[in-house]
Order: C-alpha cells, then structure tokens, then sequence
C-alpha cells in the first residue's frame, strides 16, 4: 500500500496557494483511495494491522489537513473572488460541496473508528462505508475537477499578486507557521 507522508513538502509552497490548494486535491485524492481500498479489500474475519494503520493514516489525514484546505477556499480563497467580481455559481456549488462532504466524513469517521476498535464490522455497516466511500469519490472528483480547471485558472487571471500572497499567508497561519 502506497503511503503519502503527513507533513511531507507539497510541489508549492505558500508563495504559491493556486499551486499549493492543487496539491491538496492530490492528497484528498490519494487518502480517499486508501480508505476505499480498505474497505473494499480488508478481510472481512478481522481488520490486519498494515490495513488498521493505512485506515488511521487516512482518517487522521481527514481529520486534521483537509478542514484546513476547506478553509483555506471558504475563507481565504472565495471571499477575495467575490470581491473582485466574480459571482460564479460554481462559488455556491463549491461551498455546498464541502458542506455534503463533512457529513459523509463524518459517518465515515464513525464506521472506521468503530471497525479500528472492533477490528470488525457488520455486513451493513461495511456496504455502507463502502456505499458512503464510493460517493465522496465521485464528489470529488467533479468538485476537484472544477477547481483546477476551471476556478483556480481563473483565480490566477482575477486575483492580483498581493491578494493571493495574503492568502498564502493565511494559509500558513492556519498551519502555525
């Protein structure tokens, strides 16, 4: 199984947020991949330890990092787009996005920790992990989609230099650095 080290350094660096949000993407990309093959693949007898610490990995990913990078857009990112004009219904789509994503993360995050402490779970519970899983992929994947392709280029023509150092800086804070 392949790992993503928490903390490891990102292709961008604050001096680059666009950069640096893409990079994320990948990581959300990679960690929801974890979790999918776990709950797909992993014995059904008992939750092996190699599987029982890519889960941990994953979800802690889940837990700490990625509320940042929902931050990092609600409250750095957006904000400055709708004042420089842009009143793109994909803004709306976007923050309804991470509002749907949090409440499957969060059945997510209650099925894995109760499978960690068991090292089992019922039929049911894992379908609907699986079945849970399965649409944060697809969500995702068209919200990812969007924003590399679509909105992040346009935060580039839109945003001046200053505007998106600040949000650099933002982002590092919401880090402690």
């Amino acid at each position: 199984m392949m790992y993503v080290q928490l903390g490891a350094t990102p292709e961008h660096d604050f001096d680059q947020p666009l950069g640096l949000l893409s990079d994320c993407h990948r990581r959300i990309e990679h960690f929801l991949g974890v979790l999918l093959k776990v709950a797909r693949e992993a014995p059904d007898d008992q939750l092996s330890e190699p599987y029982g610490r890519a889960l941990e990995v994953a979800l802690t990913y889940f837990r700490e990092a990625a509320p940042k990078h929902t931050q990092d857009e609600e409250e750095s990112l957006f904000p400055r787009l709708r004042r420089a004009g842009c009143q793109h219904q994909a803004l709306n789509l976007l923050e309804a996005d991470h509002q749907e994503a949090e409440t499957m993360h969060f059945m997510v995050e209650g099925l894995a920790t109760l499978w960690l402490a068991d090292g089992q779970l019922e039929v049911a519970q894992r379908a609907l992990l699986v079945a849970t899983l399965s649409k944060l992929e697809r969500l995702y994947a068209e919200h990812i989609q969007l924003e590399d392709t679509g909105l992040f280029p346009l935060a580039a023509a839109l945003l001046e230099a200053d505007q998106l150092a600040d949000i650099g800086r933002e982002m590092a804070r919401r880090r402690g650095l």
